[in-house]
């Protein structure tokens, strides 16, 4: 088997120094009152996995440490589920208390409460679909110009009468796959399980191609693809088989290319943040290659993405994922990231679209390998760790 030519990589010194200005960046902005208001839930998933998987033990310390001020801060400030809260609220609330959770500040209250209100909203309030009985669908509207949400196959906005754009049918299955999975991580479930958001794998495949950058379906897919990698391996707690996701394997390396392209120094962190976890070592060309382009686009202040955006989220979360692409990771074995993928014992729905997703499953086109019993339980409409 020919192995890839080897490349010269970046030196140690300039990916260790670029990784802590990022993470200061991050954990400056986070210290914002507004800005923690608004993502607080997100800083902390973001500090929570650069704890728990890098290699570097001072930067695991160091990500740690801010996490858990940030989180204790969190606390204070989210112990009660508002009276008003919608299943986005929720769906936030059991992100941040998850990573708060994991970073060692916990609040058992907190997470009675949400147990007990999450069950009030369906499926489609949380993920604007019931995936137990459908594949991720094309007519869910992007939040009008004028600030509306709009339902589910309306085309014009009800407030402002314009025309509505739909969501990438990619888009809704990334924030099914993050909200899915957070909820079972956490134990409260938000609408669906992810076995019945990741069973619809086959039916998002082929994946859409480059087409000269023309094809926004394109772009939404990369995020879903990264965050099938992301579901599967506990966001980057595990090593993958590339026998395991073949096709988002190829899909990947095929494209990993387009992000230079594309100037986009947030996608680049994921592409390289999950094709190492499919085994491409630190000196694989490709490696390399995004690893030079990412140290070449840091930001005077530390952070990647463009600096002159408002919205702070446009900012910390590039700088977040950069950092994931140039750090190396402590990996706690191969394997899959919660059990019963393939045999959840549950009865599926027979519609039209499961009974396909089934005889693909079955045939072996799409099939992922039984879990072990004792495996752990652009601007995106719901923000995620990585």
């Amino acid at each position: 088997m020919n192995q890839p030519k080897h490349s010269r990589q970046p030196g140690e010194a300039d990916r260790k120094r670029a990784i802590e200005r990022g993470l200061a960046f991050v954990y400056r902005t986070a210290c914002d009152r507004a800005n923690f208001e608004a993502y607080g839930y997100d800083y902390l998933c973001c500090f929570h996995c650069i704890a728990s998987t890098s290699k570097d033990l001072n930067l695991r310390r160091l990500a740690r440490k801010m996490g858990q001020e940030r989180a204790l801060r969190w606390r204070r400030e989210h112990s009660q589920v508002p009276a008003t809260a919608d299943a986005d609220a929720i769906a936030y609330l059991v992100f941040g208390s998850y990573a708060a959770d994991k970073l060692g500040i916990r609040d058992p209250g907190l997470k009675k409460q949400l147990r007990e209100v999450a069950g009030r909203f369906s499926a489609e309030d949380y993920l604007a679909f019931n995936a137990a009985t459908e594949a991720p669908p094309d007519d869910v509207p992007e939040e009008c110009e004028c600030g509306t949400d709009n339902p589910r196959g309306r085309k014009a906005c009800r407030s402002c009468r314009k025309r509505l754009t739909m969501m990438s049918r990619y888009g809704v299955w990334l924030d099914a796959l993050i909200t899915s999975y957070m909820g079972e991580r956490y134990g409260v479930r938000l609408g669906a399980g992810f076995a019945d958001v990741i069973k619809w794998l086959p039916i998002m495949r082929p994946y859409p191609k480059y087409d000269d950058g023309n094809n926004p379906d394109f772009w939404w897919a990369i995020y879903a693809v990264t965050h099938v990698v992301y579901t599967l391996n506990d966001y980057s707690s595990y090593s993958l088989s590339p026998d395991c996701l073949p096709q988002e394997y190829a899909f990947l390396k095929r494209n990993l290319q387009y992000a230079i392209r594309m100037e986009d120094s947030e996608t680049m962190g994921e592409f390289l943040d999950t094709l190492k976890s499919f085994g491409l070592s630190e000196d694989h060309p490709l490696i390399v290659k995004g690893v030079t382009y990412l140290l070449s686009q840091q930001n005077p202040d530390g952070s990647w993405g463009d600096s002159g955006v408002e919205d702070i989220y446009e900012r910390y979360h590039p700088t977040w994922t950069a950092i994931d692409g140039l750090r190396e990771y402590r990996r706690l074995g191969q394997r899959l990231s919660l059990p019963g993928l393939n045999s959840t014992g549950e009865e599926r729905p027979a519609s039209k679209q499961t009974k396909a997703a089934d005889r693909k499953m079955k045939s072996g086109r799409a099939s992922l390998p039984t879990l072990p019993a004792n495996s752990a339980s652009r601007k995106r409409r719901r923000s995620s760790p990585g």
